[in-house]
């Protein structure tokens, strides 16, 4: 684990090590763009390439025409207003800012350097457009509004687990948005089920306490709320579920891929794909204002009949029909 924290620490503050040589030589030839993220890179690897994909379907090679400069900060949102501020400095074409902190630790360095962002939620709410199809200002993007989706999960957990009485909601408090997020989907449990429990983890201690908790008063089922540090906890979370049979529903597919019973959400790789051809325009010259809001279109539901069988469940089969993909 230090090791880990070393390496990440390094990458951080040696962001100049990690910059270009033409970039650094200040040679014009080459555009840069700089990609700001409050993640680790070591999960990002397939939306990764949905993003250069992008790019080179609009004729933009990474390396020939123009380069990227990756900056992580692995879970450390506060590393983010001085890597953006960096950015800004070194002159970048456009940021690509992944997830609500890092895209308020651009917009907050720059009001004039294009920024394409990809976020959860309502990106009006948030001050950092006018609105969805005229932006106005220097940032547009792809959003997810989060809320619709979560009531949309709440409901399939009510499918796949029709005797459901009570439901868990694992949530990292700290996360802008929590809050109206948390009301929302409590009032929505309460008209489904008898008892919602809250189960707030910000770090990597009290995700172990919050399922602790579970062996004295277990859900019937958990909503893992997704966010940058509870994504970065993938492993640790699935491995917890399993450890204390708890039926639990993610956001993104690689929970389930990892042995978490179900998951919906959007299909992230299409996102990436649309960052990265939003990107491309920039470099083409079109402003960031004239770049209407986009809104993901493809939704995907994972269901894990491996884990379903280890916790002794029966998924209904019109729920397995539905499913997008389904693990066995």
């Amino acid at each position: 684990m230090s090791h880990m924290k070393r390496r990440g620490f390094i990458v951080l503050i040696g962001g100049a090590a990690a910059w270009p040589l033409a970039a650094r030589a200040q040679q014009p030839a080459m555009p840069v763009v700089g990609f700001l993220s409050s993640a680790s890179p070591e999960a990002f690897a397939p939306y990764l390439d949905a993003f250069r994909l992008g790019l080179e379907q609009a004729g933009f090679v990474e390396g020939r025409n123009f380069t990227i400069v990756y900056c992580w900060a692995r879970g450390r949102d506060d590393r983010l207003p001085a890597l953006a501020a960096e950015f800004v400095e070194r002159k970048v074409a456009v940021i690509a800012a992944s997830g609500e902190p890092a895209v308020m630790a651009a917009k907050a360095a720059t009001a004039t350097t294009p920024i394409i962002f990809l976020l959860d939620g309502d990106p009006v709410r948030l001050g950092l457009v006018a609105g969805f199809h005229r932006p106005g200002g220097n940032l547009s993007g792809v959003t997810v509004l989060t809320l619709a989706l979560d009531l949309q999960r709440l409901a399939l957990l009510r499918e796949a687990l029709p005797k459901v009485a009570s439901i868990a909601v694992l949530i990292n408090p700290n996360f802008p948005g929590s809050p109206a997020r948390l009301r929302e989907v409590q009032d929505a449990a309460r008209s489904m089920v008898h008892d919602f429990a809250v189960a707030p983890a910000s770090n990597e201690g009290e995700i172990d306490r919050a399922f602790a908790k579970f062996e004295q008063r277990r859900p019937d089922a958990l909503l893992v709320a997704s966010d940058p540090f509870l994504d970065s906890r993938r492993d640790q979370i699935v491995a917890l579920a399993a450890r204390y049979g708890v039926p639990a529903m993610y956001e993104r597919r690689d929970f389930a891929a990892a042995g978490g019973l179900m998951s919906y959400g959007t299909y992230l790789p299409d996102l990436y794909r649309k960052q990265g051809a939003y990107i491309a325009l920039v470099l083409k010259e079109t402003n960031a204002a004239d770049l209407p809001v986009l809104q993901p279109t493809r939704f995907e539901l994972v269901i894990n009949l491996r884990t379903a069988k280890a916790l002794g469940l029966e998924i209904p089969p019109t729920l397995i029909a539905r499913a997008d993909a389904v693990i066995e």
